[in-house]
């Protein structure tokens, strides 16, 4: 009895022993598992605590941009105001400089158009005189514009006796020509200009070159006056005397009588109020 009390005693202390060892493995398999997921959980903790050290930094530095973006915002907005004021600026000079220069280019070609009638006038009186002096190849007989100025030269040879004022018959001829002329002509005024050369003069009547050639210039308007008809406050009498050459190698050629044709001032403005009322250039 005694030995089958002890050997169910024996019997119980084994299968104790067995079912520790086994919980305690298990035990010690969970507490591994625990520390692997601690472990980990660790790890990824670390991870995160970067990440929101990462992410801390890189909103303070979006922080600081957007503020920046905000300044310079801003500073746009203002200076987009100052420039719409500048260009408003800018647009209203702009459009006075166009007028000024639309009126300046209004006004040039209202000259030009009056200079272009003025020049028409001139080329038919130009044609008018060759037409009724005849022999244009004579030497004697010059007939030139220049700048918009009609000249008539006529060698004194052909006019006078050499030292004298008194016309001949054949200058008369010829000045009755050119008053047939400037009759036609009433808007047009004109200079008798008388010309010597350099040699001195001198006379019982005349003392110098300044009187001849002023002698010679009142004979020629006497007689456009008194034989033609012509308008005496259409004639200007100059004298020259020598001091305006033509050619400085024959004196011959200094010798001259020059009419100087030009329309009358006023006729010439009147040309251009005319052209402003062209609708070509009013328009």
């Amino acid at each position: 009895m005694k030995k089958i009390i002890l050997g169910c005693l024996g019997v119980t202390l084994l299968l104790s022993s067995c079912v520790s060892q086994k919980k305690y493995a298990d035990l010690e398999a969970q507490q591994k598992e625990t520390q692997d997921l601690l472990n980990s959980a660790t790890v990824k903790l670390n991870d995160c605590i970067e990440e929101k050290a990462t992410a801390t930094a890189r909103l303070s530095t979006l922080e600081d941009q957007n503020a920046f973006l905000k300044a310079n915002n801003q500073d746009l907005i203002n200076n987009m105001g100052d420039l719409t004021t500048l260009t408003t600026k800018g647009a209203e000079n702009l459009e006075k400089s166009l007028e000024s220069l639309q009126e300046k280019d209004l006004t040039i070609r209202k000259l030009q158009n009056a200079i272009t009638r003025r020049d028409s006038v001139n080329l038919s009186l130009v044609q008018s005189l060759k037409g009724v002096l005849g022999n244009l190849d004579d030497e004697d007989i010059e007939i030139s514009v220049e700048k918009g100025v009609v000249f008539v030269s006529i060698s004194d040879k052909l006019l006078f006796r050499s030292g004298s004022y008194n016309i001949t018959n054949r200058a008369k001829e010829i000045l009755g020509k050119v008053a047939k002329v400037v009759n036609n002509k009433p808007d047009f005024e004109f200079m008798v200009e008388g010309h010597t050369d350099s040699d001195p003069y001198s006379s019982s009547v005349l003392l110098d070159n300044w009187d001849l050639s002023v002698k010679r210039a009142t004979a020629i308007v006497r007689i456009l006056q008194n034989d033609y008809n012509v308008d005496p406050k259409r004639m200007t009498a100059a004298g020259r005397a020598s001091y305006v050459p033509v050619s400085t190698t024959d004196k011959s050629k200094n010798r001259r009588t020059r009419i100087v044709v030009l329309p009358k001032i006023d006729q010439f403005y009147s040309m251009i109020e005319e052209g402003m009322k062209d609708p070509a250039i009013a328009n």
